[in-house]
């Protein structure tokens, strides 16, 4: 069975396992590098919050198209919209109003997804609102790749340029802001960079897949990880290998690609867990 995957993945006439390995292997990129700082900056439920509440500008932009026929609008130009929203939300609250942020990041969560389903629900014509939770890899067409080609750049690029400041900010943001350095500034362009990745990858890999692999794979990199850019670097291998593994084996039982790479993250996180105490 693995020599048919590979000789799929070699075969011109189905491109779209192909493209599904090229887009798990670029996305390990944007997730090793931001799934570091949502993990060590412990804000996974802020990523939560802000794929959640893409779905909300998924299904307006749905809405839109097929009801009214505007067909400029795209379900990622809606996400784009609502995640950074959402973003810029969160990080006004967390910045200023810090005793009220569990609160306001669990109602954009639930407001998100509520608005989105609603959506869904009057859209002409049959929309399954699954495809946009869990995803399917293997839908991925050469836009996307480019697209996730583009985030990849942009969050290499911003994260070598503010590589210290992001470091200071996730491990001691009170000294950092005593040196003069403007915390909340950073915070927010983090939340920002956290919204763009994942709003792309919701359109791609579903909603809780995104999850998953913003925080799995850098998780199990912090295991066996001393400094924040092994961590990176590590969690980007490791995504590679989830989305590859779980790609492969999905192909090879006819099982949901996502579901099958979550499963193999989780199962090796747990393991990696298991093994620390003989590191």
């Amino acid at each position: 069975m693995i020599q048919e995957f590979f000789a799929a993945l070699t075969n011109p006439g189905v491109p779209f396992i192909r493209y599904a390995l090229i887009a798990g292997l670029l996305s390990s990129v944007s997730f090793g590098i931001i799934g570091t700082f949502v993990v060590v900056k412990r804000i996974s439920y802020i990523a939560g919050a802000i794929s959640h509440a893409a779905l909300a500008g998924i299904g307006g932009a749905l809405y839109l198209k097929h009801a009214y026929g505007i067909e400029a609008v795209s379900p990622l130009h809606g996400a784009v919209v609502a995640a950074l929203a959402a973003a810029f939300i969160i990080g006004i609250v967390t910045t200023r109003y810090k005793e009220r942020e569990d609160t306001v990041i669990g109602t954009i969560w639930a407001i998100g997804m509520a608005i989105g389903l609603l959506f869904i629900s009057k859209t002409p014509g049959y929309v399954d609102p699954m495809s946009y939770l869990f995803g399917n890899i293997l839908l991925v067409g050469r836009q996307e790749l480019f697209l996730i080609l583009l985030l990849d750049l942009v969050v290499i690029t911003i994260g070598i340029l503010f590589y210290q400041q992001f470091l200071a900010l996730s491990f001691d943001e009170e000294f950092t802001q005593l040196r003069g350095i403007r915390t909340q500034l950073y915070y927010i362009l983090l939340i920002f960079l956290i919204a763009l990745t994942v709003v792309l990858m919701v359109t791609v890999v579903g909603i809780v897949m995104v999850i998953a692999l913003l925080t799995i794979p850098a998780a199990t990199a912090g295991i066996f990880s001393k400094k924040l850019w092994q961590m990176m670097v590590l969690g980007g291998i490791l995504c590679a290998l989830f989305t590859s593994l779980g790609l492969g084996t999905s192909y090879m039982l006819d099982l949901p690609s996502g579901s099958t790479t979550i499963v193999i993250a989780g199962i090796i996180y747990l393991l990696s867990l298991g093994s620390r105490r003989f590191i």
